[in-house]
């Protein structure tokens, strides 16, 4: 989801959590599950590593600490266990881009580069369109046109 690894080389290492409202918790200490979910019941953590397209969301265990360097997301439990949308997940990437920038995008000049929005096909046509989630209407078939980046 757009780390910068060599911007962020000498800054402390911190577990980020993307909540439902966007906002960004950091941490510097290793924290517990069981801890976050005291102030927020109504929600699971996932982390961000074990999501992908088409399969089940599941939550990170209560009596887990979460990693230092790593990102989750706090998401509503009625979320768990459902298969995660390619619009879904294109929507927790800009959700958790846009907290990521606030919280620190003047850092680093890296972060300041301008974002192109996530591009689907309809399976029908093939007509690109921009939507990634509206929350209303009908929603098309979407295929994620996505490639490999080679290092």
């Amino acid at each position: 989801m757009g780390i910068c690894s060599s911007c962020d080389s000498t800054s402390v290492a911190t577990t980020k959590l993307i909540l439902q409202d966007g906002q960004l918790q950091e941490f510097s200490y290793p924290v517990r599950v069981s801890y976050i979910l005291q102030k927020y019941p109504s929600c699971f953590i996932c982390n961000s590593d074990e999501m992908d397209f088409d399969d089940v969301v599941s939550a990170v265990n209560d009596d887990e600490e979460l990693q230092l360097g790593q990102l989750y997301f706090a998401l509503p439990l009625s979320r768990l266990r459902h298969p995660l949308q390619a619009e879904e997940m294109a929507a927790l990437a800009v959700k958790a881009n846009s907290a990521l920038m606030r919280s620190g995008g003047d850092k680093c000049r890296c972060h300041k580069r301008s974002l192109s929005p996530v591009t689907f096909s309809d399976e029908k046509g093939g007509k690109p369109s921009r939507r990634v989630a509206d929350g209303g209407g009908r929603k098309p078939n979407f295929t994620a046109k996505l490639s490999a980046i080679t290092e």
